[in-house]
């Protein structure tokens, strides 16, 4: 039932949309007398900003269309190199350009689209042979293509690394995990040192990642500490409605996770917006246009596999089954102290409200059989969770250092 209430809330807002953008538009057309009266620019700017809160969003592109490669422009072109029900391997290829490192980005499943790390992509494209993963919304994903578990997770991770080759040629292969998948990319890294395995990456980046969420707990590990296990299953998992390839599925929609998301900075997302609204008054489109970007990305969210994110739920923020040394891959202990070639570097945003100092931290600590040479922790000063990954401190400061740490074991 809460998933059929939101999609009829979801499309009487579209349409309240379509009509506060045409109305707007009305408002400010040159030859409507009304929009040179008094309160007339005001009013279209208010309708703007309610057309573009309320807009229905689907899943963004990445748009990337060249690089800068050694002070050369190239042209840059997406290509999968993997197909799986619940997501693929992306790669953006650079034209005429051969060699390099390969770097997968494993971007998070945790309400938003892996184009979330269009800003992360598109810095290391300069220096490095990317991949990401581009998961897949699940309400999208038919019930006869089966679950979709951390377990699912960790072995998608490894298909992948598999799908771009041994760790062998020049540079090498690198894996770059953003926040969540911090854990799912330490097991298959520990895992498939275990097995000697040929295709286990050269480094493993971890960024703001929920290792051990024990260190400083933020309030996303307390929600999760307070309630038990139960009051998730009943509270935020839903089922599909009929409307989608995946009816019948059961998911934490998208639209929950969103909400969750704005609430814990509701304050600020309301400055956004009024700020957004006086440059429309001030007809400073550019700044306005930066704001709508923004949130054209933050506001297409999808659904995730209800197993999942229980999964996720109960492991790494309840049981901390990882640092515990509990955690299990299809019957196997995952061992961080297999880890004894993978070079491990852990960031943390100095302001991350999300995963606090300390966890993604831990990874090295876990790592026992690892040389302290082939470990280097960063924290990027007043950056918060966002700015590790997105923005100008990712970009001036974060990334030079992940392209140090992967240059250094290339």
């Amino acid at each position: 039932m809460l998933y059929d209430a939101y999609e009829m809330q979801r499309r009487w807002l579209a349409g309240a949309s379509a009509i506060a953008n045409l109305s707007a538009d009305w408002l400010q057309n040159p030859a409507n007398p009304l929009g040179y009266l008094g309160g007339g620019g005001i009013m279209a700017s208010a309708l703007q900003v309610f057309a573009h809160a309320s807009a229905t969003r689907g899943k963004p592109a990445f748009g990337l269309k060249r690089t800068v490669v050694n002070g050369r422009e190239v042209t840059v072109r997406e290509e999968i190199m993997a197909r799986r029900p619940f997501g693929q391997l992306k790669h953006f290829v650079r034209e005429g350009v051969e060699g390099g490192p390969k770097l997968l980005i494993v971007a998070p499943m945790s309400g938003h689209y892996a184009t979330l790390l269009r800003g992360t992509v598109e810095r290391m494209l300069p220096s490095a042979d990317v991949y990401i993963t581009d998961w897949r919304d699940a309400r999208m994903v038919p019930l006869s293509e089966g679950r979709f578990d951390l377990d699912d997770y960790i072995d998608y991770l490894v298909a992948f690394l598999e799908a771009m080759g041994p760790n062998e040629g020049q540079g090498g292969t690198h894996m770059l995990a953003v926040c969540q998948p911090s854990v799912p990319c330490y097991a298959a890294a520990a895992l498939m040192s275990a097995d000697r395995h040929p295709c286990r990456p050269k480094t493993l980046t971890m960024m703001g990642g929920p290792i051990d969420t024990r260190e400083a707990p933020t309030a996303v590990n307390t929600l999760a500490t307070e309630r038990p296990h139960a009051w998730f299953e009943q509270n935020v998992i839903a089922v599909v409605p009929a409307a989608y390839p995946g009816a019948g599925r059961r998911v934490y929609p998208g639209f929950l996770q969103l909400a969750g998301f704005m609430s814990m900075n509701l304050g600020n997302h309301m400055v956004s917006h009024w700020e957004m609204f006086k440059h429309l008054v001030r007809g400073d489109g550019e700044s306005a246009a930066a704001t709508q970007s923004f949130y054209d990305e933050y506001r297409a969210v999808c659904d995730m596999t209800a197993e999942f994110y229980l999964q996720t739920v109960n492991l790494v923020f309840q049981t901390h089954a990882l640092p515990s040394g509990e955690m299990m891959h299809r019957g196997r202990r995952v061992d961080p102290a297999a880890i004894t070639d993978v070079a491990l570097l852990a960031i943390e945003g100095e302001r991350d409200d999300i995963s606090g100092l300390g966890q993604t931290k831990a990874a090295l600590t876990l790592a026992t059989a690892l040389p302290e040479e082939q470990k280097r922790y960063f924290m990027a000063d007043g950056a918060g969770h966002y700015g590790i990954f997105n923005g100008s401190r990712w970009r001036n400061s974060v990334a030079p250092v992940v392209e140090e740490w992967i240059a250094a074991h290339a």
